[in-house]
């Protein structure tokens, strides 16, 4: 059906007349058609047709083609190098719009193009030229028109296109000649070595270096970049700078990683370096490290560059950009990808906008896009944000700069995410030793002898009036520093704590960190905690929450859970070392027991109590996160990695939600220092123990987080009392080194009257990995060994049945443990004749295979084992029957 069919002249007065009297209430594309009706009948056009309704739908279809070459014009864009341009497309051809060949040279009101009037001939022309070239643009789905409106005018004023000088066409051509022969010679030198080849999509190297000075020129002083493997190593070396010998040594591996740890290969490892600027600047640019598994290292990229923009301060957003490259298959299968994207404009997560450059090679290891997406573009799913996006044909390398500049200066305006879709090819299989023909014979027939990318330009710049001289000349220096390179003598670049990692300590170590703070100072602070303005009204519940916890402190009446977290947060903030603490509803709190965060029952507004006891340059900063586990963690991984001397905290709503935030887990927290030399101080608080609320919130996989323990790796925890997570959390600050913590939170004890700590345990003192028993040595027959909070329903059986032969020590670390102080406390018990580890979880979970090892070898015998017995779920769904199992543990602790 065409348009005019679709349109009546009666229809389309009652829009002008509506358009006169409430412009808001009309399309916009209808706004431009009465703008332009306006200009053309006042200019009396002499060339518009005489019948006012005819020369109305002649208007109202040019407007129409206008607006949909703007929408679907992608669709006729020339992008992909293995394919040939579509021409021509059903909906926007004259007949779609009720225009005909007659109608070309007719003149017509626009008001674009920086003109008010041209020949439909003319406006098709300009629209083919910015729309449908080398660049395919979708912003239609941007919906605030201040953004749209600026990248239609910096598009439509210029074409979508800008004229290099010679000199910039010339660096273009060169970083191109540089990725191609580095990469041939690494497949000529070191035949049969995985590299994961950039070989198809070099045009990348001209659009990193474009983004660098162009970054450097708005004045952004640090990039960070997380990548995956392909292409890698080209861009290490050449847009980091990193030296042809260093790598060239990585591919000999005759050499330890250059830091204590097992190291990774050497397309996952990351770099660091200043990079000079054309202007005389210096850029710190940043390589984040990465594991195998594709686009994980997106949020850590992003926290990382939001951790740095807050050491900054004011104007950081300005000073750091985060760019992150993907796979097309990667970037549309992982939902880390949109649970990244998801954070861009949120409070505690954005960044001012990241760069995402999708390399789109056409395929997924060996899975074609007909079987790896159900939606049009690789990209579909960043049109959840406002940010534009450019599809670009690989073999354009100008055009691939000039769509860079553009989205850096649209990330500059609107504070945004931008996406640039590389479309390209992989012109070696998965990696070098694979054999693409297997499984693609048809589309690598038609890369087997396509000629690089640098070949098509330098071809272009020949006709440009580049002398063939100089081509050869760029590329016999390239050969040239290549050869000497590979003859020289190199090692494996050192990793080291440098910069404010530099007094961070290197491995770790048992030594008692006081972390006591003196009472006096603990009752200042409380009040000041305690404290609301005038004129705020917080809930009359909250108000009286408030009122207890001041108390508590002053009157010294028990000391609880919440209330021993505050205090720690309130010392560090004192003491001028920040507090970030993000996850779901962390600032209320899951259990309704933190509430670091007030709001005004009248206003709405937010009063942070916290945020006034930070000395400069210390901030309390609490984020409720968006729903996910994943990126968040990830997130706040990176925030660490970028920030050794604060305090930073991920929080899941319930332990076992951790399970969805796995791949950070294994990839990089228990592993990024052994793998790449990186440490994290990152805390983890996992709301852990069986009352009763069945399979997916009583447990937080305690024993998945043990069999990642070696080397000293993690820290993990199960604490027992306000007064130990107090010493814990400001021992993670103030020890010497830097490793991750696991806590085992509480749910029940948040609100026992037995957990509580008192006064005088704050004042002094440090966080105790083993809690002795007090029992009488000489009394005791029997021996319990717990973590958590069985141990007050041991306590409390213990002394309702008045056993003073049974002792009760806890084991607050449990990795690393301290088999030393665990030896000393189960040696003061010489009588004793049973020895018996308790906990609530199965037997195939929770401490016990990782304990039972330590007991065994410091006892001389196998410990008895009192909990569940092994199951395939973590607990039951039966309220009545986890009390006939908490029941029977008890019994059976006590019972030889």
């Amino acid at each position: 059906m065409s348009f005019l069919n679709n349109v009546s002249p009666q229809w389309i007065e009652e829009q002008y007349l509506l358009w006169k009297k409430s412009p808001q209430l009309i399309p916009a594309e209808w706004s431009y058609f009465f703008s332009g009706l306006e200009i053309g009948t006042s200019a009396s056009a002499p060339d518009m047709p005489s019948s006012y309704p005819e020369a109305t739908r002649k208007i109202a279809a040019v407007q129409a083609l206008i607006h949909r070459h703007r929408d679907i014009g992608h669709l006729l864009a020339c992008t992909d190098p293995l394919n040939p341009c579509v021409r021509e497309h059903p909906l926007l051809s004259l007949q779609a719009f009720g225009l005909d060949k007659a109608d070309l040279d007719r003149v017509f009101p626009i008001d674009d193009f920086s003109q008010k009037k041209a020949s439909l001939r003319e406006i098709i022309r300009l629209l083919r030229d910015t729309y449908c070239r080398s660049t395919g643009v979708e912003c239609m789905h941007i919906h605030e028109p201040r953004r749209w409106n600026w990248l239609v005018a910096r598009m439509e004023g210029s074409r979508n296109k800008t004229d290099f000088s010679r000199d910039e066409k010339c660096a273009i051509l060169k970083n191109l000649i540089k990725a191609t022969l580095f990469e041939r010679f690494l497949h000529r030198k070191f035949p049969g070595q995985t590299r994961f080849s950039l070989e198809g999509g070099e045009t990348i190297i001209p659009m990193l270096d474009a983004v660098v000075s162009q970054a450097g020129s708005q004045g952004i002083t640090d990039i960070i970049l997380g990548m995956p493997h392909r292409g890698r190593l080209t861009i290490q070396a050449l847009i980091f700078g990193k030296r042809y010998e260093n790598i060239f040594a990585e591919f000999r591996d005759t050499e330890d990683p250059g830091f204590v740890g097992d190291g990774d290969v050497k397309y996952h490892r990351g770099v660091s370096t200043d990079v000079n600027l054309p202007h005389g600047d210096r850029m710190h640019l940043t390589l984040v490290p990465n594991p195998s598994h594709l686009e994980a290292v997106n949020p850590v990229t992003v926290g990382k560059s939001r951790a740095r923009q807050d050491r900054y301060g004011k104007g950081g957003t300005g000073r750091v950009l985060p760019v992150l490259i993907h796979g097309d298959a990667a970037f549309a299968g992982q939902g880390v990808v949109a649970e990244t994207l998801n954070m861009s404009q949120l409070e505690g997560y954005s960044t001012g906008g990241t760069l995402h450059l999708v390399l789109n090679n056409q395929i997924g290891f060996t899975t074609l896009p007909a079987d790896a997406r159900s939606t049009c573009y690789a990209t579909d799913v960043a049109k959840m944000l406002s940010a534009p996006i450019f599809h670009i044909h690989c073999e354009d390398p100008e055009a691939a700069v000039h769509a860079t500049q553009l989205a850096l200066d649209f990330r500059r305006e609107f504070a945004t995410d931008v996406v640039l879709e590389l479309i390209c090819y992989r012109r070696h299989g998965h990696n070098e030793g694979d054999e693409p023909y297997f499984t693609q014979p048809l589309m690598y027939e038609k890369i087997k002898n396509r000629p690089p990318v640098h070949e098509f330009y330098a071809e272009r710049l020949l006709r440009e009036g580049l002398g063939s001289d100089e081509i050869k000349e760029m590329s016999d220096a390239v050969s040239a520093d290549l050869e000497a390179a590979f003859n020289s003598d190199a090692t494996v670049a050192e990793a080291a704590f440098l910069g404010r990692w530099s007094m961070v300590q290197q491995g770790s170590s048992a030594a008692k960190i006081e972390t006591g703070v003196a009472d006096s100072r603990l009752l200042t602070l409380t009040k000041k905690m305690t404290e609301v303005p005038p004129g705020f009204t917080p809930h009359p519940k909250i108000a009286t929450f408030y009122a207890r916890r001041q108390a508590a402190v002053e009157h010294d009446e028990g000391i609880d859970w919440a209330n021993a977290e505050a205090l720690a947060f309130a010392t560090l903030l004192d003491e001028g070392t920040s507090v970030r603490l993000s996850g779901e509803d962390s600032r209320r709190g899951t259990f309704s027991q933190r509430h670091c965060v007030l709001f005004d029952t009248h206003s709405g507004t937010t009063f942070t109590p916290l945020s006034r006891l930070a000395r400069t340059p210390a901030a309390f900063r609490p984020y409720d996160s968006l729903l996910s586990e994943a990126a968040v963690l990830g997130f706040e991984y990176g925030y660490s990695l970028e920030s050794p001397e604060n305090l930073t905290i991920w929080e899941a709503q319930y332990g076992d939600f951790a399970n969805g935030a796995q791949v950070i887990i294994d990839q990089f927290l228990s592993s990024g220092e052994s793998k790449w030399g990186r440490a994290s101080g990152l805390v983890l608080l996992l709301p852990h123990g069986y009352e009763g609320q069945g399979p997916d919130h009583s447990s937080a996989r305690l024993e998945r987080f043990l069999q990642l323990c070696a080397e000293g790796n993690l820290q993990v925890t199960f604490p027992s009392t306000p007064a130990q997570y107090f010493h814990l959390l400001r021992r993670q600050a103030r020890q010497p080194f830097r490793k991750p913590l696991v806590v085992m939170t509480p749910k029940s004890l948040l609100r026992n009257p037995d957990c509580i700590s008192h006064l005088d345990e704050f004042a002094s003192g440090w966080f105790r990995e083993i809690l002795p028993s007090s029992a009488d040595p000489e009394k005791v027959t029997a021996v319990l060994v717990c973590s958590g909070k069985l141990y007050y329903e041991l306590a409390r059986k213990c002394q309702q049945e008045n056993r003073k032969d049974t002792a009760i020590i806890r084991i607050e670390q449990l990795y690393p443990l301290r088999d030393d102080l665990l030896r000393e406390e189960l040696g003061r018990f010489r009588h004793a004749r049973q020895y018996t580890w308790v906990q609530e979880e199965p037997q195939n979970m929770g401490a016990w295979t990782h304990i039972q090892p330590y007991l065994a070898r410091i006892l001389g015998s196998e410990p008895r084992y009192a909990g569940r017995a092994a199951a395939a779920s973590p607990a039951t769904g039966s309220v009545r029957q986890h009390r006939q199992e908490q029941e029977r543990i008890l019994e059976e602790a006590f019972t030889g």
